[in-house]
């Protein structure tokens, strides 16, 4: 019988067991928690050390399957603490076996792998077995997993899946033929049929099976309703089909693929434009292949000369040059980028080409490809091009180094537009060079013609009058039919004949124009010429009738006609009318350049007639209105006299002590002085006379003989060209008397004399002096050369306040039109725009100025609107330059008219004036770059990705030269690109980092 503790033992064990077997029964039933509660209660109470370890098995089991923290730990304790427990292995697998139910197959994995398959029953092992090989292929360990799912590739349980696994690692390999092997060997499984089916339709297109690829994969279209398997069978159908040249049935199945992820990749959209392209659908061709960004593969190459093709079909010549353009650049096949090459040289002839030199791409071509059956073409379009590109400077280079690629008359043509270019820079020089070699090859007598003119032409603003009437009597012996230059030769030539003072030739020409000619503008001029020529050989009357004819015209300068007019009839003794004239003059010509002028000729004929009172009136209202004309101190001197002479001397004195005062060492004032010497002597009133003269130490110089006759040798080696004298003996003159009778004409001689040799910084002082003085008969030239001098200097500061003086006190209507236009300049250059627009105005405001001036003063006007803001005023300013403006100039206007039409949504307009820009100004490289990026901007607007990051490449490649503009093109290529990115797998930015992108194809 049992002792009591032995009862109470086995009392307790009972209990223990049948609480035990209840916790069991709970976690049979997936009652996890309670049978966890139940084991922890019976593990804390048991003596048993088997119920023991096994509660420990099932609390870490139920804390598994509760993915309560630290289940992990509590299974790991289990093993450490009972290690020879039965169920160490059993707790391996079934926690693997419940994470692999899970789907979680790494934590399956893990505790896979410390299973001992070895004490496993056959039915457990073929388990472990696959499941290892499906936790190993889900983390991509293949080699792993093959081995594992070849140890059931025979069972009848997992022999279907194992295989399928099997073959579908062949497949992901590419190693088909095993990857059939294993797929053929569970066909009829319908669990895995559908998912067979569609690898085998992507195998046999791999394998170029394509009739096979595509029957399989319009089967499965019919079966499947996976969205993402449907999209990949669509892809395979349209391959097969695309491979099979069936283009038409391809385009559907192709345009039904979603993508990887939603994106395309560069192939998908080739495969669909190309067949588009075979259609002969070309729109729809455009709109697949513009869509391949970056391409650098043959795929691409052919794309991009496909997309080319198209273009052309429908005549987007622009977009077809950068298509071919890039095709070409691609070395991938040798065939397309040669017939690439070939169609962008033709069309960079056609349309222009911003990138590089028509001529030099021709050249290049005929460099690569010296057999090409396109060659004497090329050759053709070589010849043209030098004119038709305007880029007559490069073009004449290649010309000189490749005179085997063109005529005689090619070179003539060439060389006359590049020396017109330069005459237009106004380089008169050696604009003549270049006329001299167009003219060294008389091949078109049209152009030789026109070089013989335009050369006169230089001669004749260079001053060098006789070269220049040769040229023009050449010019007009020859066969000028049809020539514009014909139609001015003579008026060219009276000018010249007038220019040398031969004023009777000058009149016989100027006669001949004005019957000739229909022109307004120069007709007008020769009326004027012809009157003056008459004028100066003293013929009055015929000047007066061709005077007439000006003033009826009521052009340009009818103030001047009629002023010379009423000059004349004073010639004639007819000062009765020329009285009248002058009144009549003054009366209308408000404001008239010479309307000082008439007043004092008006004073001065009515002295001459004994009308002293109306004469001095006119004097006076000339001092009165034109205080810095140069006609007041002579005005005021012979005021001074006539009042001297008619005993007036108190009004005698007062005007000429006004001419003392306000103009010393001048003539005038010296005159006046000696004047009011013989007044006060005559008064006897000589003490105050000398308290007067005092203040004027010019007037009582020591040593005058000494002055005069020092100045007088200096004045003499002047008027004999004796330059180097000159300067010498004006140089002793001023140092011996600095502030002598003669020291104004001094400096300014002297300045004009050093100014003559460059020598301008020593020029400077003395123009200086002389400018600074009271008004005498040289501060004009003097302000003007200041100005000139500390304009070249790029002294704004210095410059402005001398051309402001030079504006007001200028006679002459062209310094004054130099002090307007300058300023201007000078104004935005110091970056006051309101100024300049100011004196850009007051230029404009002039009708006289050429067309060079008034595209100066408008591009003045555009800048600065531009620099604050004023768009609209900016946009009319450069329109206004376009009509007018050649070289440079009219670069930045054509480039402001994309950028405004840009702006404006008007994209292929703006696109229209930069293919404008390409044909008329490629040379000028900073706009054109400029111009590409806008361009850019329109093709995206216009929803071609291709040709607006290829624009933008360009310019990455082509400008570097120019940092921001560069950086400016990397901008917006990173903003599109980012863009593009969101649809086409293809496009790498930083955004998409390379590794990270689908691969191209299936």
């Amino acid at each position: 019988m049992p002792s009591f503790s032995e009862a109470q033992q086995s009392a307790v064990y009972v209990n223990d067991f049948k609480e035990y077997r209840d916790a069991v029964y709970l976690y049979n039933n997936k009652q996890y928690q309670a049978a966890q509660n139940i084991f922890q209660q019976v593990k804390r109470t048991t003596d048993n050390n088997e119920i023991e370890a096994n509660c420990s098995y099932y609390i870490a089991n139920c804390a598994v399957r509760l993915n309560q923290l630290g289940a992990d730990a509590l299974m790991e304790d289990f093993v450490q603490s009972y290690p020879m427990s039965t169920k160490r292995n059993s707790a391996y697998k079934d926690v693997a076996d419940y994470y692999f139910e899970q789907g979680k197959y790494g934590y399956a994995l893990k505790w896979y792998e410390k299973v001992d398959d070895s004490n496993l029953s056959y039915s457990d092992k073929e388990r472990y077995n696959f499941n290892m090989g499906y936790a190993l292929f889900s983390a991509k360990r293949y080699d792993q997993s093959k081995k594992y799912f070849n140890r059931v590739s025979d069972s009848k349980t997992y022999g279907s899946q194992a295989k399928y696994y099997i073959g579908y690692m062949a497949y992901q390999g590419d190693d088909y033929n095993a990857a059939n092997e294993y797929f053929s060997q569970i066909q009829g499984s319908k669990q895995l049929d559908e998912k067979l089916a569609y690898y085998q339709a992507d195998m046999n297109f791999k394998l170029g099976k394509f009739d096979v690829a595509l029957q399989q994969a319009t089967e499965q279209l019919e079966k499947t309703r996976d969205r993402e398997e449907i999209s990949e069978l669509h892809k395979i159908a349209g391959e097969s089909l695309f491979n099979l040249k069936r283009y038409e049935e391809a385009i559907p199945h192709l345009a039904a693929y979603k993508g990887k992820q939603g994106k395309w990749t560069n192939t998908d959209y080739y495969m669909l434009g190309y067949a588009y392209y075979q259609q002969k659908d070309y729109e729809s061709a455009i709109g697949q292949f513009n869509k391949i960004i970056d391409g650098s593969n043959s795929v691409a190459q052919n794309a991009y000369y496909h997309l080319a093709q198209c273009y052309l079909k429908t005549d987007k010549k622009q977009q077809a040059l950068n298509a071919f353009r890039n095709a070409n650049q691609m070395e991938f096949d040798e065939e397309i980028r040669q017939d690439a090459m070939f169609n962008y040289a033709k069309l960079s002839y056609d349309i222009g080409n911003p990138y590089e030199s028509v001529s030099a791409l021709l050249l290049s071509y005929l460099s690569k490809y010296p057999e090409s059956g396109h060659k004497e073409e090329i050759e053709t379009l070589l010849v043209d091009s030098y004119i038709t590109s305007k880029n007559y400077d490069a073009a004449l280079q290649l010309l000189e180094k490749n005179r085997n690629y063109s005529s005689k008359e090619t070179y003539q043509k060439v060389a006359f537009y590049r020396a017109v270019e330069i005459f237009n820079e106004g380089n008169y020089k050696e604009a003549i060079s270049y006329f001299d070699k167009s003219l060294a090859q008389p091949q078109n007598d049209h152009y030789t013609a026109r070089a013989t003119f335009w050369k006169a032409e230089a001669n004749y603003l260079l001053s060098n009058y006789e070269d220049a009437l040769y040229g023009f009597k050449q010019f007009e012996s020859m066969s000028t039919a049809g020539l514009s230059e014909s139609k001015i030769v003579d008026y060219n030539i009276a000018y010249t004949y007038f220019k040398q003072k031969k004023y009777g030739q000058a009149a016989t020409y100027f006669d001949k124009y004005t019957k000739e000619t229909k022109d307004t503008q120069y007709l007008n001029d020769a009326y004027l010429r012809l009157g003056d020529s008459y004028f100066v050989d003293r013929k009055y009357w015929p000047a007066m009738e061709t005077y007439n004819k000006a003033i009826a015209m009521n052009g340009v300068d009818a103030d001047y006609a009629a002023f010379q007019k009423a000059i004349s009839y004073g010639f004639v003794d007819r000062n009765e009318k020329k009285i009248e004239d002058l009144n009549a003059f003054v009366a209308r010509f408000k404001k008239s350049a010479y309307r000082d002028d008439a007043l004092y000729e008006l004073g001065n004929v009515y002295i001459a007639e004994d009308q002293v009172e109306k004469g001095v009136a006119a004097y006076d209202k000339l001092v009165s209105e034109y205080k810095n004309s140069s006609y007041v101190p002579k005005t005021l001197l012979k005021a001074g006299l006539i009042y001297f002479t008619n005993n007036q001397d108190a009004k005698a004195l007062s005007k000429l002590k006004q001419v003392v005062a306000d103009y010393p060492k001048t003539q005038e004032s010296i005159q006046a002085a000696g004047t009011v010497k013989q007044i006060y002597t005559d008064q006897g009133k000589i003490d105050e006379y000398a308290n007067w003269v005092q203040q004027y130490t010019f007037i009582e110089v020591t040593d005058a003989e000494i002055d005069n006759a020092t100045y007088e040798y200096a004045e003499n080696q002047f008027v004999q060209n004796k330059n180097d004298k000159a300067i010498k003996g004006f140089e002793e003159y001023l140092t011996k008397f600095p502030t002598g009778i003669h020291s104004t004409s001094a400096h300014f001689y002297l300045a004009q004399l050093l100014y003559g040799k460059d020598e301008k910084a020593k020029s400077l002082p003395h123009y200086e002096v002389v400018a600074n003085l009271e008004r005498n008969e040289f501060t004009e030239q003097a302000l003007l050369r200041v100005s000139q001098i500390s304009l070249e200097n790029k002294n704004f500061d210095k410059a402005i306040p001398v051309l402001k003086r030079l504006e007001i006190e200028a006679d002459y209507p062209q310094n004054v039109s130099f002090a307007q236009s300058n300023l201007m300049k000078a104004y935005y250059e110091k970056k006051d725009y309101e100024a300049t627009v100011l004196y850009a105005e007051r230029v404009l405001e002039n009708p006289k100025i050429d067309d060079r001036i008034a595209s100066d003063a408008q591009i003045m006007i555009a800048r600065s609107a531009m620099k604050t803001g004023n768009e609209t005023r900016a946009k009319k300013a450069y329109a206004e330059v376009q009509k007018i403006a050649t070289g440079a100039l009219g670069a930045e206007a054509l480039y402001y008219d994309v950028y405004f039409k840009n702006k404006e949504g008007k994209y292929e307009a703006s696109n229209e004036a930069m293919q404008k820009y390409a044909q008329e100004y490629s040379g000028y490289k900073e706009y054109a770059a400029k111009g590409l990026i806008i361009m850019a901007k329109n093709w995206y607007a216009l929803e071609d990705s291709y040709q607006a990051t290829y624009i933008l490449n360009s310019v990455i490649t082509n400008f570097k030269t120019y940092p921001q503009i560069v950086s400016d093109a990397q901008v917006e290529l990173s903003k599109i690109k980012a863009e593009e990115a969101k649809t086409n797998a293809s496009v790498e930015t930083e955004d998409v980092p390379v590794e990270n992108q689908e691969k191209e194809g299936n």
